[in-house]
């Protein structure tokens, strides 16, 4: 099995993005080839970068560094369930990211955005971008939410639709088999 980390975006209150990532944690534990944990960046709480040295580097000299460099450097593969914030995923994602460096690289990511009209996907895309950057192969399938809040019923459950299924489970699906050739890719040095 793999490692897989879903990383949430989001850490202002009233937030929406732990129910989210908990619906794409139970499809991944369904799928049976992941190991799963939730990395809610809310809880982690990293400051603003503020480590001295470039994360290239690895000299962390943070505690909270150190533990979310152990976070990352654990796992096969990534989904982020991010919030579009001004047509973007957040400030704390992106800063959760550029923490690191060495540690996300050869590894598969998939995205799993939410938000109004655009379902997160200006988020979505810009964060495949940054990821490749990182040299994390961000998946082509992925999972959009418009209009999200409407899957909440008046029990504030996330209740998605057939069609969110479907894509979750090619999502999953695809991530599995980039994981599987990334991990020979990674092994290589």
């Amino acid at each position: 099995m793999y490692n897989l980390k879903i990383i949430t975006s989001t850490i202002r209150p009233g937030r929406k993005g732990p129910m989210v990532a908990a619906w794409i944690a139970d499809k991944a534990k369904q799928d049976g080839n992941f190991t799963v944990e939730i990395l809610d960046l809310a809880e982690i709480n990293l400051p603003m970068m503020n480590e001295p040295n470039h994360p290239m580097l690895r000299k962390y000299e943070h505690e909270h560094t150190k533990k979310w460099s152990a976070k990352i450097d654990e796992a096969d593969a990534f989904i982020f369930v991010t919030a579009e914030y001004d047509y973007n995923y957040p400030a704390p994602l992106r800063n959760a990211i550029e923490y690191l460096a060495q540690e996300w690289a050869f590894k598969a990511a998939g995205i799993v955005s939410y938000g109004g009209v655009s379902a997160g996907t200006r988020a979505a895309n810009s964060l495949k971008a940054d990821l490749a950057t990182m040299s994390v192969v961000p998946m082509t399938n992925g999972v959009n939410f418009p209009f999200f809040t409407q899957l909440i019923n008046e029990k504030g459950e996330f209740t998605p639709n057939e069609t969110s299924h479907k894509a979750a489970e090619s999502m999953l699906t695809q991530l599995v088999r980039w994981t599987k050739g990334l991990k020979i890719i990674k092994e290589d040095k």
